[in-house]
């Protein structure tokens, strides 16, 4: 199982919706979550969403230092079971 950025921005959609003229593409990776106009608020539903959804428990910590959408898929990603083949 991957926690992919398709998987981050459907659920910042659905829990804080798309700031207006959000383009959540590639491209935003390396782009802080307070530039994309999601806020501390807004990043704990993500990650509360996050939890529920792939059984994972994200540190307080996390949520405050994964400040990019790059740093918070490898943060996610490194609490998910590797895939066997």
């Amino acid at each position: 199982m991957t926690f992919t950025l398709d998987d981050l921005t459907r659920i910042l959609r659905e829990g804080s919706g798309a700031p207006d003229d959000a383009d959540l593409s590639e491209r935003i990776l390396d782009t802080a979550f307070d530039d994309l106009g999601y806020d501390s608020l807004a990043m704990l539903e993500t990650a509360s969403r996050v939890e529920r959804e792939f059984g994972v428990t994200l540190a307080d910590s996390t949520v405050v230092d994964a400040t990019t959408p790059r740093a918070f898929l490898a943060a996610v990603n490194a609490l998910l079971p590797a895939r066997t083949s």
